[in-house]
């Protein structure tokens, strides 16, 4: 049963669903891009920072991408509805959706045990005294409870050397993105921005950074969300439906 606040949406793969409250945080295209962006191998680990309700693992194991899963958040209500979604699938076995704070991930994890490592990060500097700490959808959206610095230290601690890093964010962040991901051995490999229309700027990017990697990377083809007409491109299209 969900509360009276709640509701399910089909995910679009395999029939999974995920329970999400709109009163907290839903997850949007961003989530959608990052999932279908990541790598990970069938016999691979991958843990989700701010996983917030677990749609990005989620997703990630729609794909048949990854053999085992762990997303940690520290908002319990997410982690409660990340859990629920996890049963409501059947995917107890290859999940484990932890409550903790991911500046303290060695307290839940060893270091180095992760091939892949995936984050949905908040965007926003959190720079006034107008956004409430206590709020879920300010925590989910700014760097109110940690910064992209605390996110690249926990990526770097928890992934094996060569397991890659995947991350969505913005790209006015880009300069200090690649500056943290440096300073912690993550060397970006590939890139994608992502617009909404053809003629528009990019709004979001998409970065696969590898521990202890070298220093070359591949920019990829822009990835446009909409046509002219406003619908999905192909591609997108793509992302919400059994192939």
């Amino acid at each position: 049963m969900t509360g009276s606040k709640e509701r399910i949406d089909d995910l679009g793969r395999k029939g999974y669903r995920l329970i999400q409250n709109p009163e907290a945080f839903c997850f949007g295209m961003d989530a959608v891009l990052l999932a279908e962006f990541a790598v990970a191998g069938e016999s691979e680990k991958v843990l989700d920072l701010c996983t917030g309700n677990g749609v990005v693992p989620i997703l990630m194991a729609a794909r048949d991408k990854g053999s085992s899963f762990t997303g940690i958040d520290i908002q319990e209500e997410s982690v409660k509805l990340a859990g629920r979604s996890v049963m409501l699938n059947g995917l107890e076995e290859h999940f484990n959706i932890i409550h903790g704070d991911i500046k303290d991930l060695l307290s839940f994890t060893q270091r180095g045990s992760f091939d892949v490592v995936t984050c949905n990060p908040p965007y926003m500097i959190h720079g006034g005294g107008l956004i409430n700490p206590r709020d879920s959808k300010a925590i989910a959206r700014h760097e109110v409870l940690l910064k992209f610095e605390d996110v690249a230290d926990a990526a770097a601690l928890a992934l094996k050397s060569r397991g890659r890093f995947y991350l969505v964010h913005r790209p006015r962040r880009i300069v200090d993105i690649m500056e943290s991901l440096r300073r912690k051995r993550l060397e970006p490999k590939r890139m994608r921005t992502v617009h909404s229309f053809a003629d528009k700027e990019a709004n979001m990017i998409l970065i696969e950074a590898v521990k202890d990697g070298g220093c070359q990377m591949i920019i990829e083809p822009p990835l446009v969300i909409y046509e002219k007409d406003g619908t999905y491109t192909s591609e997108v299209r793509n992302y919400y439906k059994d192939t």
